[in-house]
């Protein structure tokens, strides 16, 4: 069984990968890729994989993007941290999701479903057109429960100049104080004001009220003067640098 996984997160790629091997599911890999830049440009030069894993949310936006632009003719089984309830369509047009954390019991079930069909299932344009205004237009949280002390207080999202990860743990900074964030990166970010906040690279997001300067940087990339940057570097990848300048100017 020939495989393409499209995922942003080299961990969650690899969890995936150790997960099917768990189910006993032998595969041969062909490509991991991390935005639907490359993954066009993949899907117009390489044959028709026999299934594909695809995360909804990648480095440079919502992967139903790449629909838009290349016919993709193979079985998908969608990765995402979204919720249940934004993603129902999917079970309605028969295309399988897991939900993040990825389980076993959830992979299984996929792959079960997968190997039972006779036919391809294919992504409805109309399908993802709904799935991104529901994904899109998701109400947006105004407050975040962090730890202080052996307790927790909730502080305004709005106060937050960045969030990082480090060491497998969510931080958010603000002009006083920096708070731990008991939820992952992408989780937190997807919950998050789009108009506000950016994820610049694989684990930095920051407020764009946050930021002081712009500067060009090596490999076509952009370097960020932030406000109180503790001492954290803030360099937006190569792969988000187009639309970060465009979100900047919005």
């Amino acid at each position: 069984m020939r495989i393409l996984i499209i995922e942003d997160e080299i961990r969650a790629a690899n969890q995936l990968q150790m997960m099917l091997k768990a189910c006993d599911f032998h595969y041969h890999l062909l490509d991991i890729i991390d935005s639907i830049e490359d993954s066009v440009s993949w899907f117009k030069k390489n044959e028709t994989p026999d299934l594909v894993f695809m995360d909804i949310q990648l480095a440079d936006g919502l992967s139903f993007e790449i629909f838009q632009q290349v016919k993709v003719r193979a079985p998908i089984i969608f990765t995402t941290a979204f919720d249940q309830y934004a993603i129902q369509a999917f079970k309605v047009n028969s295309v399988d999701y897991v939900l993040k954390p990825i389980q076993r019991v959830d992979i299984q079930f996929a792959l079960d479903k997968f190997l039972d069909s006779k036919e391809t299932k294919q992504v409805e344009p109309e399908i993802l057109k709904q799935l991104m205004q529901s994904m899109l237009s998701k109400t947006q949280r105004s407050g975040v429960l962090v730890k202080e002390g052996s307790g927790f207080i909730q502080i305004k999202v709005a106060d937050l100049l960045y969030v990082y990860s480090d060491g497998g743990l969510t931080f958010g900074v603000s002009s006083t104080n920096r708070y731990i964030i008991e939820e992952t990166l992408d989780k937190f970010y997807e919950s998050l004001d789009s108009n506000d906040f950016f994820k610049i690279n694989r684990g930095q997001i920051v407020n764009k009220n946050a930021i002081v300067k712009i500067n060009p940087y090596f490999s076509h990339r952009v370097k960020l003067n932030v406000m109180h940057p503790r001492d954290q570097e803030f360099i937006v990848s190569r792969q988000k640098t187009a639309e970060f300048k465009k979100w900047m100017n919005t």
